[in-house]
């Protein structure tokens, strides 16, 4: 009987391959030196995981401004790679006219190396605003010149002094333009009409 009251007295066995229990919390019948101490474990361990994961912050908040530096500081060098065969076509373009002396060959190796460096813009999606005979707008064009047309109507563009370009759908430089005033005709008839007009108010005005 003895060893069945010491049998049922002992703590139940924890089944194989159960997961380990949690750690208990700390008793009320515990000495409160004991509950002190296990609460300063619990706190220096929480402390130990906050700093860890704001060290771990920082080191992810600088990798990922040295990124963005590199990024900034080395973006333009996919166009300068393009741009150099340009820079080297256009050296020896005037190298040949130099040893030929030979006007149309330079004019020629020009023109090559033109149509050159505007297909690198447009490898890297800067393309020229078009312009000519289009209607005006303040948003790609900027006026230095208006001027009257029999062809072309008013608020047209008549001609294009130096391209404008785009990239994407951001502008680089607007096209500057000239823009037609429309027919002469209308101009003159405007301040003929309007001189009618204040003879003829000048006459009611008098009488």
């Amino acid at each position: 009987m003895a060893d069945d009251a010491r049998h049922r007295g002992d703590a139940p066995q924890q089944p194989a391959g159960a997961a380990p229990a949690e750690p208990a919390a700390p008793r009320a019948d515990e000495p409160p030196t004991i509950q002190i101490d296990q609460l300063r474990e619990e706190i220096e361990a929480a402390r130990d995981r906050e700093l860890r994961a704001l060290a771990e912050l920082d080191n992810y908040r600088k990798r990922i401004a040295r990124q963005l530096d590199e990024e900034r500081r080395y973006a333009g060098l996919p166009l300068m790679r393009d741009m150099l065969p340009v820079l080297d076509n256009l050296k020896r373009a005037v190298d040949a006219a130099e040893k030929t002396h030979d006007a149309a060959s330079l004019v020629e190796g020009v023109k090559l190396v033109l149509k050159q460096f505007y297909s690198v813009l447009e490898r890297h999606h800067c393309l020229p605003i078009e312009s000519l005979h289009g209607p005006f707008d303040p948003n790609v064009h900027q006026a230095v010149l208006q001027q009257p047309s029999e062809q072309v109507p008013a608020n047209t563009v008549l001609h294009e002094v130096l391209p404008g370009f785009c990239l994407h759908d951001r502008v680089v430089r607007p096209s500057q333009v000239v823009v037609s005033t429309g027919a002469r005709e209308w101009q003159e008839a405007a301040p003929a009409e309007e001189g009618a007009n204040k003879g003829s108010q000048d006459g009611n005005s008098e009488k």
